[in-house]
């Protein structure tokens, strides 16, 4: 859904001073690791509010200049009201700013020129009162201020105590945020519902950006559908903490699309900026791999030879598995608790093979081994996902489940589940003869498939008859063209004793 989105911001840790005399030696040093951290933050939060300030007057500079230039603009009839050109003011003097000598660097207006319109439009739709709340920002991004209102009221009934903390806030853009969607031109193979929804989650993550970018020290981006591992807080602030130093521009959390990326609050405005530019091209994980292209690389380095690369994993660090949960977040899933979130189970040897074209480093190969899920592009009509098995082997089970908890609608629609029986001329004639009268029960493909079952709301799966014996192949065939991408998130073939 377009709907909830939430970030988490850190607070400055703050120690009362420990006298050394009273303690062992090592925990002294451990005192004094935490006051230094603790210093650290506080220098942190120090830069923080020096760049706000910062911040607030360029704020007052671009209202100023927005201001004379609309003036100019309606002075001479030009229909362009964002860069008209600034006239001799004397207002600007204490800047000493004229149209002589300004360089006119792009604003939020200049990529969404539509926002000079209404005064409110980066405003968030809340009171006065529910902006003082920090840490935890919800951000609901509609527009429809009776579904916000009644969200808000149900955040509030749920976690009352967390509201009057201070620990959570809420907020939504104003209706008057979002441009135009009519005229986005498709791109990806995606169709326009899927352009226009990739468009505005970008335009959300900056809103939510610019907000919070001075609510803390660092910034990380959650989601509304995902569950907690124990500790989460403490082990992502602990390793951002922990870092050797400060030239990082990402520490990834999660490998799923945006979830669990922190930044320093400090590179927010280069982040927001960098999408604007590019908010209707590409989604979101495509941008953020391209700001950190832009970072890293230079035509200096052979990015064939992988020293670009190993640049790019320079700036983009993970804790690893002894790290927090690829699914962060306090709303848990309705399926957290009763199973694990990948299943353990081993598949059996093949060779794996699609038609469909892979998105990144999400393979096919990769989701067969449970190292990853697979994603790829909109399916179309006579696509596949085929696994042919090294050695004939008999199935007693099948199970297949697309689509993922940041990613619900990406699934198979209208697929079937096939499987090419191995003929094999040394098999009893009573077996085979039995194989041949139950192969009758299930359709055939012209190439000697056996739709042996489909999916249905995105999961198929079901016993194999063992009449078939050993079976050569199995096979996912797509029979009609798909609205949406295809995420196959756990494959389990499971063999028959």
């Amino acid at each position: 859904t377009e709907g909830v989105s939430g970030t988490f911001l850190t607070l400055q840790a703050t120690t009362a001073p420990v006298s050394s005399c009273e303690l062992p030696t090592g925990d002294v040093v451990d005192v004094y690791q935490r006051e230094f951290l603790a210093l650290r933050d506080r220098l942190h939060a120090a830069e923080q509010e020096s760049l706000k300030r910062s911040k607030e007057l360029n704020l007052v500079l671009d209202e100023i200049k927005r201001a004379v230039s609309e003036r100019q603009a309606l002075r001479e009839g030009e229909g362009n009201r964002t860069w008209g050109r600034l006239t001799e003011d004397p207002r600007l003097k204490p800047w000493n700013v004229s149209h002589k000598h300004v360089l006119h660097l792009p604003t939020v207006f200049h990529h969404l020129p539509h926002l000079l319109a209404k005064e409110s439009s980066l405003q968030p739709a809340l009171s006065p009162q529910e902006k003082e709340d920090s840490v935890i920002v919800v951000l609901i991004a509609e527009t429809d201020p009776q579904y916000t209102s009644v969200v808000t009221e149900n955040i509030k009934a749920l976690f009352p105590t967390e509201i009057h903390s201070g620990l959570l806030e809420v907020i939504s853009p104003s209706p008057h945020f979002y441009p135009d969607f009519s005229r986005l031109r498709e791109s990806f193979g995606d169709p326009k519902e899927r352009v226009r929804w990739r468009t505005k989650q970008n335009l959300d993550y900056c809103f939510l950006m610019m907000y919070a970018q001075s609510k803390g020290i660092y910034y990380v981006q959650l989601e509304d559908d995902i569950v907690a591992k124990p500790n989460y807080l403490s082990t992502m602030k602990n390793f951002a903490l922990q870092q050797p130093s400060e030239d990082w521009m990402i520490l990834e959390f999660s490998q799923l699309g945006f979830i669990g990326k922190m930044f320093k609050s400090l590179d927010l405005s280069l982040i927001v900026e960098f999408i604007l530019m590019f908010y209707r091209d590409k989604p979101i994980d495509w941008l953020l791999d391209h700001i950190l292209w832009v970072k890293v690389c230079n035509p200096e380095k052979d990015a064939v030879s992988g020293r670009c690369y190993t640049g790019l994993a320079g700036d983009r660090q993970s804790p690893g598995p002894g790290g927090a949960s690829g699914r962060q977040g306090k709303i848990r899933d309705k399926d957290f608790g009763k199973q694990a979130l990948r299943k353990e189970h081993v598949n059996p040897p093949a060779e794996v093979s699609t038609s469909l074209k892979t998105y990144q480093h999400f393979t096919l190969e990769k989701a067969y081994l449970r190292e990853d899920f697979f994603w790829a592009f909109t399916p179309a009509a006579g696509d596949f996902i085929r696994f042919r098995f090294f050695q004939p082997l008999r199935l007693e089970r099948f199970f297949f489940r697309s689509g993922n908890i940041e990613h619900p609608e990406d699934k198979l629609f209208n697929t079937s589940v096939e499987v090419l029986p191995f003929d094999n001329p040394q098999s009893d004639k009573e077996a085979l003869q039995e194989g041949r009268s139950a192969t009758l029960r299930y359709p055939r493909s012209p190439d000697g498939y056996l739709q042996i079952g489909s999916f249905y709301k995105g999961v198929a799966e079901g016993e194999v008859d063992p009449a078939f014996g050993p079976l050569e192949a199995l096979r996912l065939s797509i029979q009609t063209d798909s609205p949406v991408w295809v995420i196959l998130s756990e494959i389990f073939l499971k063999k028959a004793d």
